[in-house]
């Protein structure tokens, strides 16, 4: 039997928005430790380690800027959700780094070619 999985065009520019960001950040020096971890509050999109910070990581992407550009879109009340969605993460797994940085990933994809990436750190 088949099964079959209808996807949304917003969501497959969101799966290659998160593999574009991934990239960046492991160009950046950064490794990533999980992706799409979800729990009953929310989701991070991308968790990552800098030396010894944990880093939690919100991807943005966006086809244009009709809308604003992609990082326009994470409020100072997404910025602290990601915070706690850190602590819970950190919780589940017992880990205890020296330092939690919330970076942000901005992926504008026009059209063709490269898409265009912002990266933020520390928000």
């Amino acid at each position: 039997m088949r099964e079959v999985v209808h996807m949304r065009a917003q969501d497959g520019l969101g799966r290659y928005g998160e593999n574009v960001a991934a990239s960046h950040l492991v160009a950046a020096g950064l490794t990533i430790l999980e992706r799409n971890w979800r729990c009953d509050i929310g989701e991070i999109d991308i968790v990552a380690r800098d030396g010894d910070v944990l880093v939690v990581c919100e991807v943005k992407t966006r086809s244009g800027v009709g809308f604003g550009a992609p990082l326009e879109a994470v409020s100072a009340r997404k910025a602290a959700r990601l915070r706690r969605l850190a602590a819970r993460w950190l919780d589940e797994r017992a880990v205890h780094p020296g330092q939690i940085r919330v970076d942000l990933v901005g992926v504008l994809q026009t059209g063709r070619g490269a898409a265009e990436v912002e990266y933020v750190r520390g928000v």
